[in-house]
Order: structure tokens, then sequence, then C-alpha cells
């Protein structure tokens, strides 16, 4: 896959490879899960943006989530309840938002609070000129070259959650976000997803933790 020059700019100030050399297979030769196979093949896993943005690798080795792994039912997927079906989860930004593509069609964003997705572009290329052409507000740079340079590097296995979720109200603030294992950042949300995914914003609602 080519790569747009910004986006290659942000490759290059990055982190990489988080996995072994693969050729990578995702059972599909063209679209932009296509793309992602021939990305990864090149790169397998990176981080951007100073951890901003994480791209999973692929194999049984290496740092971080491993992709197959990642979108494996029970590893989160099945605490949001089929809100996550269709999609393969290949990155996530500092705050947990997934980069997904669905059903081999389009990039989208999957909001890890609501389960809301949003359309990126039809093709892997597209999202990563999405990506490179806001990288502060798209990848998260500045917070996570702030957050880092006052409380230290994330592990490649850590996210940031928000204790008041921002959905909810919660702020940016530092005293509102604390570091956890991904996964257990995903799986946190999901039953609240459930809850919030059908609801219009500004209506009241009254939120089970069972």
């Amino acid at each position: 896959m080519r790569t747009d020059p910004a986006f290659a700019g942000l490759l290059r100030a990055g982190r990489h490879p988080l996995g072994a050399p693969v050729r990578a297979d995702l059972g599909a030769a063209h679209g932009p899960v296509g793309e992602l196979a021939d990305l990864l093949s090149q790169v397998n896993g990176f981080t951007l943006a100073n951890a901003g943005v994480q791209v999973f690798r692929v194999g049984p080795e290496g740092l971080g989530p491993e992709l197959l792994r990642w979108n494996a039912p029970g590893t989160w997927k099945d605490t949001y309840a089929g809100l996550a079906d269709g999609l393969l989860c290949f990155g996530q930004d500092l705050f947990g938002v997934q980069f997904a593509i669905e059903d081999n069609t389009r990039v989208v964003t999957f909001d890890p609070e609501t389960g809301q997705r949003e359309f990126v572009s039809d093709t892997l290329l597209g999202w990563t000129e999405w990506l490179a052409a806001d990288a502060d507000a798209h990848a998260a740079r500045a917070f996570a070259t702030r957050w880092q340079r006052v409380h230290g590097p994330l592990g490649y296995d850590e996210r940031l959650i928000p204790l008041r979720f921002f959905v909810l109200g919660g702020g940016y603030d530092d005293d509102n976000l604390v570091v956890k294992d991904a996964v257990t950042c995903m799986r946190i949300r999901g039953p609240i997803a459930q809850q919030l995914h059908d609801v219009p914003d500004g209506t009241p609602v009254r939120l089970s933790f069972e």
C-alpha cells in the first residue's frame, strides 16, 4: 500500500515494528483489509504521534495487542453485545477509540463509550491521510506528548480511560484520567455502551453497573 507523505513522516517518527516481520494474510486481497495486510507486511505494528495512535501487530510474539486476538469475541467484544460485530479493529487512539474496517468496505472509528461508528474513508489510504491531516485532533499527538511528559510513558498494552466518561460530561483533565490495561478499558465500557448506544444527546440516563 502506498502511503500519504504526511503519514509516512508520522511513521518515521513513530515506534516500530511491534512484531516480527510477516507476510500478513487477513483473508482478503482487496479492499481495506487487503490494504491493511499490505501495510502490516511492510511494518508489523507501530505507534504514531508519541503513542497517540497504536496499530496492532500480527503474530504470536511482540509488543502490545495482537490483531486477531484483539478481535476475538472473548477479548472484549462480548461486553458490547453485538455493537462491534462486523468490525476488524486494527488500532486505537490514546483513549481507546477504535480504528476499524467495517465489512471490508470502509474505515470507521468506534467509540468505546457509546458503540457509535463514524465514517472516515472508503480506503485505508484515506484513513492515513485523515490521520496525518490533523495529528493533534485525530491522533491525540499533543495530548499524548504532554501526558507522558508529566506522567511517564505508557506501556504498549495500556491506554487512558476517564473516571467519569466523556459522554457523561467527564473532562480531559488529568484528575479524570487513569492508565489501565487496554483490554480492561474496553471491558469496563462495553456494558455502559450497551445502555448509551441509542440514547439521544441530552437525555437523562440512569445507568446500571451490574
